[in-house]
């Protein structure tokens, strides 16, 4: 059984077969919030070629990304992992595509009864947490431009695509730094070959080269999730 979002496609085929019924694809557009602070989770959502984002505003409007899901990830775990609300957190549509979603107290008495999902979940929760881990470090200690490299190549392994439709006001805010601040570190990348950048739209022209350019987080990172949950299928679309 193949799949293009990860988590399901390493699902054996009896598992998914239980799920399948429930998966729904849906079309998701760009700034569609998912969900607010204080809201029950009613769906989770398994991306196949759309990029979320997990938020925090603060109370003077200032926002920053906390994690990033694309098809390698699932958004909405507390709804089986003992919290079915968040106070903090928004969920947002960041890269318009589809998903498959399902309802969340389905998923949750398959992940309470089903070893298998279980086991595959936590390994996902695991992993997550040191894409957020990491991320925390990387913004603390690394530069700028490394930092805006290592975000790129996230978007790019996530939904399989060297296009990127994304604003420098997009990324300011989910790297929590200014919009010159970008806008000189993509100005480096360009002069230096790596991307193109033209009103919203990025290209990654090389992405050997992006990598040696980015800080260790971004391999640290990946190595991580597929050393839990296998190696990712990485052609592009």
């Amino acid at each position: 059984m193949a799949h293009k979002n990860h988590l399901l496609a390493i699902l054996t085929e009896q598992m998914y077969d239980t799920l399948a019924p429930n998966l729904h694809q849906v079309s998701l557009n760009r700034g569609d919030m998912l969900h607010l602070p204080n809201e029950t989770i009613n769906e989770l959502y398994f991306p196949i070629d759309c990029l979320l984002s997990i938020t925090i505003t603060m109370s003077n409007g200032a926002t920053a990304e906390t994690g990033v899901v694309g098809n390698r990830e699932v958004i909405g775990i507390n709804a089986f992992m003992g919290g079915r609300e968040t106070t903090q957190t928004e969920y947002v549509v960041q890269i318009a595509g589809t998903a498959m979603k399902i309802d969340a107290e389905i998923m949750r008495r398959e992940f309470q009864k089903n070893q298998e999902l279980r086991d595959v979940m936590l390994r996902y929760t695991q992993a997550f947490i040191a894409q957020i881990s990491q991320s925390v470090a990387c913004n603390r200690l690394h530069q700028i431009e490394q930092r805006l490299a290592r975000w790129l190549l996230e978007v790019q392994d996530r939904i399989n695509s060297d296009e990127l439709i994304l604003t420098q006001e997009l990324i300011s805010n989910m790297l929590g730094v200014r919009r010159s601040g970008v806008t000189q570190a993509a100005q480096k990348l360009q002069e230096e070959g790596l991307i193109s950048y033209s009103r919203g739209h990025i290209q990654i022209l090389n992405q050997q080269k992006l990598e040696a350019k980015s800080c260790e987080c971004f391999e640290v990172v990946r190595d991580e999730y597929d050393r839990l949950l296998g190696r990712k299928n990485r052609g592009k679309k």
